[in-house]
């Protein structure tokens, strides 16, 4: 009985003590201190939170100004345009000199990618590697690329240009 009644005497007094135990150093949840109300620095907000703005561990880093090293294709061979719901696809095909062409595109002959006097025009070119690469049979280096253009793109345009090295293909309206 005294062995209990000493264990409970013991056990009150402890319990009594937890209130300066709460607020001293012995506490682990009051190493840090109390929290602390600052204000916020505005951040950069981006139009869309999914995208991130940075890069990742695997990804390659951001480059602000990207320069395409296109040359333009030897032979342009064939050209298409399609209309679509909103406006039209341009196909072009073209033939490359050498095995290997890669980035192919159709770039426009000018910034704005206007019509000029009617006539909106592009370039079908294409990287070539740094190797030296095998001249091939002619089904090997046919390359085919596609823009696609709104109908706000097309008002006043009467003919579609697609130029080459040696040639140039059009389709008119």
């Amino acid at each position: 009985m005294r062995k209990t009644l000493t264990l409970l005497l013991v056990s009150s007094l402890a319990l009594g003590a937890c209130g300066t135990v709460r607020d001293s150093r012995i506490n682990p949840f009051n190493w840090f201190g109390p929290a602390r109300s600052e204000p916020v620095t505005a951040t950069e907000v981006s139009t869309n939170p999914l995208i991130p703005r940075s890069s990742g561990l695997f990804s390659r880093p951001l480059l602000s100004e990207v320069t395409y090293a296109g040359q333009p294709f030897q032979q342009v061979t064939d050209l298409t345009v399609e209309r679509v719901p909103g406006g039209a696809i341009i196909r072009a095909t073209g033939l490359a000199e050498r095995q290997g062409i890669y980035a192919v595109q159709l770039t426009p002959e000018n910034l704005e990618e206007r019509p000029v006097e009617g006539v909106l025009t592009y370039r079908l070119e294409g990287v070539t590697p740094e190797r030296a690469t095998p001249v091939g049979t002619p089904p090997t280096r046919e390359v085919t690329a596609a823009r696609r253009l709104t109908n706000q793109q097309l008002a006043g345009v009467r003919t579609i240009r697609v130029e080459g090295q040696l040639n140039a293909l059009v389709a008119r309206r």
